[in-house]
Order: C-alpha cells, then structure tokens, then sequence
C-alpha cells in the first residue's frame, strides 16, 4: 500500500476529499544540485496542493489530518494502462507509416493516429471503472484530530 499524508477539506456520505502536498523525489537525488528541476523544487515551485476523493468509514471532520492509501498493483496498472498502451499505439503508427515507406509528415501523422485509439480506450475504460470501490485510494488512518474534539466538559 502506498501511503500519504493530507488533510481533509471535505466530507461526503462514504468518502473524504482530502488536500495532499505534491512533492518530487528531487531531495533523494544526488544530481539535485546540478539540476533544473531540483533548482525549481528548491525554489517551491513543485510545490502544489492536490485535492483527491478517497473512501472512508471513519468519523472524521474537516481540518483532520488522515494518512490515504493506494495498492501498489493498482497504480502499476494504472500507469502502464495511461502511459505505456498510448504509447505502443503511437509507435505502431510511426512503424506502419515509415514501413510503407511514406513521408517524414506522413509518419508524423500516422504516429500521432495511431495514439489516438489507444487514448479513446484508455479514457472509456477509466470512466467505466472509476466508481469501482477497487479502484480508489482510501483513508487508512486518522493521525490527528483537531483540538475542539478532546475536549469535552463534564458538568
């Protein structure tokens, strides 16, 4: 499972939208110093707010601080399926042009047609299954809960 901490902003019936801190690897890299990228996270620009909706059954209440999760299998999958399928389909319409040996722009367009059907695929098979209870992070844990919760007068 992979997890994440983030702070919830929402609650709805069964599910949390929570707010995560986006960072990069760029801290774990020994190339950081030499490199743009990590020039850009030290100057906070990686840094951005994500909102994700993930399912929960705990009571929890905006502001909480929550740690959510997603199985590892699942965001393999899921990489593969949006990176790796539209990209076969753009190389197999640069190969089929190039192998009727048409133009450079011939190619080009054939690339581009041909990642277009793996795309059209890719994106109905996410809006079948994405209501699938599977295929969502969830809230594992709550970590904190804000003050006003523990206290509680006893008369």
């Amino acid at each position: 499972m992979i997890e994440e901490s983030a702070r919830v902003v929402a609650v709805e019936a069964g599910a949390v939208w929570v707010e995560t801190l986006r960072r990069s690897t760029c801290s774990a890299c020994s190339a950081s110093a030499g490199c743009g990228q990590g020039l850009m996270e030290k100057l906070g620009v990686g840094q951005r707010r994500g909102y994700v909706r993930a399912l929960c059954r705990a009571p929890v209440q905006v502001g909480d601080q929550v740690v959510i999760g997603i199985a590892e299998a699942l965001l393999v999958r899921s990489s593969l399926l949006v990176y790796l399928l539209p990209l076969l389909g753009l190389f197999a319409g640069a190969l089929l042009a190039e192998w009727l040996a048409l133009g450079e722009s011939f190619v080009i367009l054939a690339a581009l047609a041909g990642l277009l059907p793996p795309w059209l695929l890719v994106r109905s098979y996410s809006r079948r299954r994405g209501d699938d209870p599977a295929n969502q992070p969830v809230v594992l844990r709550v970590e904190s809960v804000p003050a006003t919760l523990h206290c509680v007068e006893i008369h």
